[in-house]
């Protein structure tokens, strides 16, 4: 009876690491209003940022950009996340971000509809991404624009970076490359 127990609780622990959720569980809005999955990635190393126009940490949208020039060919995706969370440094609606980022930075790489990365509104997406019983890497909270998020080939959450960290810092480049 042991063992049969031990075998039953073996395989549904099995059962629940297997059904472990990635980002792949996840479909989010462009910028542009169409829905997309972001299973469309697999395979790729993506960094999520939450993005804002009016921010002291908006000038890395030029880094972030060339990151995204630079490796876009090596499976790596830059998906940026429009965010007015912060001390209301994204205002604007969908086209006029979008007419920002484009006249000011030349943004090239996927951006998405304006959503909240934080409190009673976030989206399921910034749920997993700070939360360690979903992602299962750690707790965590968004703290201000320009956090990123590095996620693996395989869709999990492989590390964090506060807005301070530049998109070109050498952590993130050697991540990218490695």
């Amino acid at each position: 009876m042991k063992n049969l127990i031990l075998g039953l609780f073996l395989a549904s622990v099995t059962f629940a690491f297997s059904q472990e959720k990635t980002i792949y569980d996840f479909n989010v809005e462009t910028i542009d209003g169409e829905t997309i999955s972001l299973s469309d990635f697999k395979g790729k190393k993506i960094m999520i940022v939450n993005t804002a126009s009016k921010c002291g940490f908006t000038p890395q949208y030029e880094q972030l950009q060339d990151l995204y020039e630079k490796y876009k060919g090596d499976n790596f995706v830059i998906l940026g996340f429009p965010s007015n969370n912060f001390m209301k440094q994204e205002p604007g609606s969908d086209e006029e971000i979008a007419a920002f980022c484009e006249k000011n930075y030349g943004v090239t790489f996927p951006m998405m509809s304006k959503v909240e990365v934080k409190g009673n509104g976030i989206i399921p997406l910034y749920k997993y991404l700070t939360t360690a019983s979903l992602n299962g890497h750690s707790d965590n909270e968004v703290k201000w624009n320009f956090q990123k998020y590095l996620i693996g080939t395989d869709g999990k959450l492989k590390q964090i970076y506060d807005s301070k960290t530049l998109p070109t810092d050498k952590v993130i480049i050697d991540w990218i490359e490695k």
